[in-house]
């Protein structure tokens, strides 16, 4: 399970900031058009980068349990400001592309696992993530 994470201005840029997890580090900024220096991804961006994450990992421990053909998984995320019944919320567009030989039944069965992934669920209440299945490619 995760860790302790710690964000820090870095002195580097006017909003950049210097991320530990763990072993690992990484770097976070706005982009120029916000005052940024571009020198990392965006707040939001890290966060779609987890769920998409946890989505694609969640996916592949379920089809390996499975035995399922799931030969790639892709998980692509746009983030969009909405107005919902007078208020607004964030939209987490996810676009997951399977590709292996599967049914139809087991590609409703994934869908439906990776809403419950733990990201997801952690971040489901106060976010509006839709999600849709991209058509399977033909692979010869």
């Amino acid at each position: 399970m995760s860790g302790i994470v710690v964000v820090a201005e870095n002195g580097s840029g006017r909003y950049q900031q210097a991320i530990t997890v763990g072993q690992h580090q990484l770097i976070a900024d706005e982009p120029e058009s916000l005052g940024g220096n571009d020198a990392g991804p965006a707040p939001f961006d890290l966060l779609m980068a987890g769920l998409g994450a946890c989505t694609s990992i969640t996916l592949r421990m379920y089809a390996e349990r499975k035995a399922l053909n799931l030969t790639q998984v892709s998980v692509a995320l746009s983030h969009e400001k909405i107005e919902l019944d007078g208020v607004k919320r964030d939209r987490i567009q996810r676009t997951i592309t399977l590709t292996g030989d599967m049914n139809s039944e087991q590609r409703q069965r994934l869908l439906e696992i990776a809403n419950k992934c733990p990201v997801h669920r952690a971040v489901s209440p106060s976010l509006l993530i839709e999600t849709t299945l991209a058509e399977p490619a033909i692979t010869p």
